[in-house]
């Protein structure tokens, strides 16, 4: 083993689909080629967006696919006390403040939030807690799409850590969960390309170590609209793996392997393993 991390987390909003599959094979793929660790946390952060016994049938799903895991999964349910530390301790050091400010508000400014709360005397006691993002950094390098650059009114923007119905945001959770199992990369879809700007200003305020990113390219039906549990993705075939881990092989761009036993097909798939054959592009109709 090398001291190589890397995850794949998905959200219990559904079955897993053919786009879940790409990301949760390019990160095992990924670790495995580096004598690494592939760990799976389960990102159960918004309980409306749940649905039941989908935590279970993701697990299963893997399990079948023959994408077995290090350690025990990690729940983001489990772990609300860990972020309202951080936003504690982020509000004693004035980097957090609470906000009131509504989307049609911010929408009427321009569509970037403005900072209007972080003026008010006295300070807001109530309402969404957002960062005080002093670090607003734009930029960094991908070890899949190379250098990526975003809009510096989004990457300076103060996002929010904790929304307004007290439930804990995705950009805190994100950061602290990698951060806390050591993750080293995260190689995931490019629908989160420019949102790692934000994660990176968040590590950079918390004083904590950085993992390097690879975002792949998402599966989308047409131009814009991604496979998801959202737009009602259906789920691969539990049954019949071979086929669909043959086929993310090939929108992943790697090499074909023999129709086996799974787990042989993926040993092969982990020796001719090169992440510079993935597509350098956001992402691929299917």
């Amino acid at each position: 083993m090398t001291s190589y991390i890397g995850r794949f987390a998905p959200s219990p909003s559904g079955p897993l689909h053919f786009g879940s599959l790409i990301a949760a094979l390019a990160s095992y793929l990924r670790a495995h080629s580096q004598q690494g660790q592939w760990i799976v946390r389960m990102e159960d952060l918004d309980p409306p967006r749940e649905v039941a016994g989908a935590s279970d049938d993701i697990l299963t799903t893997l399990d079948a696919y023959g994408l077995h895991w290090h350690g025990s999964v990690m729940y983001q349910s489990q772990r609300h006390q860990a972020y309202q530390d951080c936003i504690e301790q982020l509000l004693a050091q004035n980097k957090g403040y609470f906000c009131q400010c509504t989307r049609k508000q911010i929408h009427a400014c321009g569509g970037t939030y403005n900072g209007h709360c972080k003026q008010l005397t006295p300070p807001l006691s109530q309402g969404a807690i957002r960062l005080n993002n002093l670090s607003a950094i734009d930029q960094y390098n991908d070890v899949i799409m190379g250098h990526v650059t975003t809009e510096k009114d989004f990457a300076s923007e103060d996002f929010i850590i904790k929304r307004r119905d007290n439930l804990f945001a995705y950009q805190l959770a994100v950061v602290l969960d990698d951060a806390t199992q050591g993750v080293t990369e995260v190689i995931r879809g490019s629908d989160l390309l420019t949102s790692t700007c934000r994660q990176l200003s968040l590590y950079n305020i918390l004083k904590l170590p950085t993992p390097q990113w690879g975002h792949i390219p998402v599966a989308s039906i047409e131009s814009g609209f991604k496979l998801s549990k959202q737009n009602h993705a259906p789920a691969i075939d539990i049954n019949r793996p071979q086929a669909s881990i043959q086929a993310a092989l090939a929108f992943l761009g790697q090499p074909e392997v023999d129709i086996d036993h799974i787990q042989v097909m993926l040993t092969q798939a982990i020796a001719q393993f090169d992440i510079n054959k993935i597509p350098k592009q956001t992402e691929i109709l299917i």
